[in-house]
């Protein structure tokens, strides 16, 4: 395989299953829910936990794909998930749920630390921001999927068969890039490393978190709004295709949007109108007597900063430090994404109602321009210091 589009198109598969493996707790929560005797709490911590591993392993990624090299580490990933898929599959205790949970995480973040910088080298000296902003969108494109066909089939013929096709894709992908594809031969790494400066990782530091609070405020709605269109009384499978639906929208707006910030003379002005609009939507789906029509408008707003949020961190870079510095975005982004759902899993319990999740999704929307506030003056005041310059 010799074209980088088809590379892409590979690569996009591949990720689709990570992410359609990620949603198949959230898309049948409520099965789970009932066969293992556990509360909202439990099943926010098993959402969370797949993203967990993250936390460590987002730093080494790099090195671990340059010592195997990237095909052998995705391949790998994909072992590791397959084998956390069955475990799931075949137990039917809480604990070995919880395992098979971490297991299926940790191959995930190898998975997608690894195949982002396949993408990375395969569109290096060209069409960059295309390329990314199609590669990111399989994530929505998976757990559009999930939501779509798991909810009935869970309801259908049980948890179990959910997990089973969960891993059967993850094989399929892993066998398909196993056949067809070979790494491509980049130059080694002429520039010198360099040490991050301090004004720099504080600026990453911040980028990571805005895209954390961003991620982990999406996550919130394909999460528990079934739980709370459930509430409002809807069935299970008309949930699930809501839901989904919300993700579809993000598969337009995610590159629409990334086309309309590279043409705007402030991408900040993007992202703050955005995430407030974003917000107020947000507070509004667990409110309204139309969800949705809300869920609809968000589906259309929430996608659009994206491609700005993800060229925060580069903006601040050095060709030198950017592995360095990427792994420090990621890290933050996963440490967000891990405890998101398990503290709005605990809120939710609390309360009693699922819709407090999706409040405190809009509490994080809210917090996004106001670390973008910090990360425009803090650059602002580094660039007049000849810090990075």
């Amino acid at each position: 395989m010799t074209s980088r589009w088809h590379v892409l198109g590979l690569l996009f598969l591949v990720r689709t299953t990570m992410a359609f493996q990620f949603e198949s707790v959230a898309a049948i929560g409520p099965v789970l829910e009932r066969e293992f005797n556990v509360g909202l709490a439990d099943i926010g911590m098993l959402i969370g936990l797949y993203l967990l591993p993250g936390v460590v392993i987002a730093l080494p990624g790099g090195a671990i794909g340059r010592a195997l090299g990237d095909k052998r580490t995705v391949l790998a990933g994909c072992a590791v998930m397959f084998i956390g898929n069955i475990i799931m599959a075949f137990s039917s205790a809480w604990p070995a749920q919880i395992g098979g949970r971490l297991l299926m995480g940790t191959g995930g973040v190898v998975l997608n630390v690894v195949s982002s910088k396949m993408v990375a080298d395969w569109f290096a000296e060209r069409e960059m921001a295309t390329a990314m902003a199609l590669f990111l969108n399989s994530w929505p494109f998976g757990i559009a999927l999930a939501l779509l066909a798991l909810p009935p089939l869970a309801v259908a013929a049980g948890y179990k068969v959910v997990f089973f096709l969960a891993a059967g894709l993850v094989a399929a992908a892993g066998l398909l890039l196993a056949s067809v594809y070979k790494d491509r031969l980049v130059e080694p790494d002429a520039v010198a490393k360099s040490r991050i400066e301090t004004a720099t990782i504080l600026l990453v530091l911040l980028a990571g978190l805005i895209w954390g609070f961003f991620n982990t405020a999406i996550a919130m709605i394909f999460s528990f709004g079934m739980v709370v269109l459930i509430d409002k009384g809807w069935t299970i499978t008309a949930s699930g295709f809501v839901i989904s639906l919300v993700l579809w929208l993000t598969i337009i707006t995610v590159p629409l949007g990334g086309f309309v910030a590279d043409r705007m003379r402030s991408r900040g002005l993007l992202i703050a109108a955005s995430t407030l609009l974003g917000a107020a939507l947000m507070f509004a789906a667990s409110r309204t007597s139309y969800p949705l029509a809300v869920l609809i408008a968000f589906g259309l707003v929430c996608g659009l900063p994206a491609g700005a949020m993800m060229a925060l961190p580069t903006s601040v870079l050095k060709p030198q430090t950017r592995a360095s510095g990427m792994g420090i975005f990621f890290t933050l982004f996963y440490l967000a994404m891990s405890l998101g759902p398990v503290i709005a899993g605990r809120l939710a319990g609390y309360t009693g109602r699922a819709a407090t999740a999706l409040d405190f999704g809009a509490v994080l929307l809210i917090a996004c321009p106001i670390a973008l506030a910090l990360f425009a003056a803090l650059r602002e005041g580094t660039l007049s210091n000849e810090i990075l310059l």
